[in-house]
């Protein structure tokens, strides 16, 4: 099974296309770095290893929090386009688009203005703003395609730049950004953009539903992919010494059903099932999640360890007997798409128990590669756990084919590949730079003396 492993770093490596090595991509993120989003780190790296250089645009400024050891090894270069902490580049920058791009700018800020108005969120103008600073960043140093993570506030500002420049532009939607966003604006987002991927093809068949089956093409299903060279498998079998491990990694948010493992912990206390409990991962529900579990009795098992950089969450891979994610629907419509950390488990060799909800089955086949149940039932959830815990066969068969899976269909390799041949699809650096410059002038691809604010990454 591990035989996969050095297959998987030749691709990595695998030698690049001229085409390839002349394009340069600008990724704009809510925020870099991010350790909740491992993906978009994965994305950047896999992307990086066949020599297309990427710029990384971050609409936030980095914060406390822990970061990936990872990130040190991104050669892209980091422009943040705050406003709070850029607000005199970003004046600078609007000013000299609207004298370069006047028709377009004033009608772009209408525009802005209008839906601000009409979804009473002052963000619109904010994002406008910051899609005028990335424009003029555009204009003098021009970019091959530009890809936007998270259907949100980075498509917003993508979908401006398109706007303001004719620029082409893609994004990526994963869960709640899909769920509870204004339905009119993230459909205009999607019909201007030359293409949408989402990780799941439940989120996909969703989008379909709610703007139509005309857009069946431009909307893609790209499952996020692992580096399967940083998790080695571990039979379960070697992990049974002592009291079990139960493992859960996620954001402590509603949708994460986390309420409903502890009370699966204290069914099974009650049945006599001693397990110890470890969840890595901080958030708003933390209080909340703490006065739960003191009041079941349970503190003496079940430790709430916080964020964790992703180095401790792989040692934890390795010491857990189980991994649950009793993933849910929030009462505000936000869900996973596939939690990436069911993916890491699955690559670990760690069984895992989760539930039927989003695009979660399409990752997990119940009974042959994990264990899923209804969402928002501790008695069955505790049910499935005691399974697993009290047969190591059936959680070696099930850990088994589960990183047979991961290994066959869930390669960060394969899901590059094909996010790169959409880019590709896009219209050329050179089409957009025409259609943007202002009458009478002639625009050249390449780096101009004027430097943004920008910090090396």
């Amino acid at each position: 099974m591990l035989a996969i492993l050095p297959r998987a770093r030749l691709e990595a490596t695998k030698p690049v296309s001229r085409s390839d090595q002349e394009r340069t991509i600008a990724y704009l993120v809510k925020g870099w770095p991010r350790l909740s989003e491992t993906f978009i780190l994965n994305e950047v790296i896999a992307i990086e290893r066949r020599n297309i250089s990427l710029r990384i645009f971050s609409i936030k400024d980095p914060n406390d929090e822990p970061v990936h050891a990872k990130v040190a090894g991104v050669r892209a270069s980091i422009t943040h386009i705050s406003l709070g902490a850029h607000w005199k580049a970003a004046l600078v920058a609007n000013i000299r688009l609207l004298c370069r791009r006047p028709v377009p700018y004033i009608r772009t800020l209408l525009y802005a203005i209008l839906q601000a108005t009409i979804h009473f969120r002052l963000a619109v103008l904010r994002r406008f703003l910051q899609a005028g600073y990335l424009g003029d960043i555009f204009l003098r140093e021009p970019v091959s395609h530009l890809h936007a993570h998270f259907a949100t506030s980075p498509a917003m500002v993508a979908f401006f730049t398109h706007k303001l420049l004719a620029m082409p532009y893609t994004f990526t939607a994963h869960a709640k950004d899909i769920y509870v966003s204004p339905q009119k604006l993230l459909g205009a987002k999607i019909d201007a953009a030359e293409s949408v991927i989402t990780c799941t093809e439940y989120n996909r068949q969703y989008l379909l539903s709610q703007f139509g089956p005309s857009l069946n093409r431009k909307l893609r299903c790209i499952h996020h992919g692992l580096d399967l060279s940083e998790f080695e498998f571990r039979s379960p079998r070697a992990r049974t010494e002592g009291i079990p491990l139960v493992l859960a990694v996620a954001r402590l948010v509603e949708k994460k059903g986390l309420g409903h493992l502890l009370s699966a912990v204290s069914i099974l206390r009650l049945r006599g099932r001693r397990i110890r409990v470890e969840i890595i991962g901080d958030g708003p529900l933390r209080r909340a999640l703490e006065t739960h579990l003191l009041g079941l009795g349970l503190e003496d098992s079940v430790k709430l360890l916080g964020a964790q950089p992703h180095e401790m969450v792989r040692l934890a891979y390795r010491r857990a007997s189980l991994f649950v994610l009793p993933c849910t629907v929030a009462e505000n419509g936000d869900r996973d798409g596939i939690p990436n950390v069911l993916l890491e488990a699955m690559a670990s060799g760690v069984p895992v128990v989760s539930t039927a909800v989003s695009g979660v089955p399409e990752l997990i086949e119940s009974e042959r590669d994990g264990v899923l149940v209804s969402p928002n039932d501790p008695t069955l959830l505790a049910d499935a756990m005691e399974r697993v815990l009290a047969s190591a066969e059936f959680g070696e068969r099930l850990a088994c084919a589960a990183r047979a899976k991961i290994e066959a269909q869930f390669s960060m390799d394969h899901g590059t590949a094909e996010l790169l041949s959409i880019f590709q699809d896009g219209i050329t650096e050179q089409k957009w730079l025409a259609r943007a410059a202002p009458i009478g002038t002639t625009v050249t691809a390449g780096r101009s003396d004027e430097d943004p604010v920008s910090l090396r990454g």
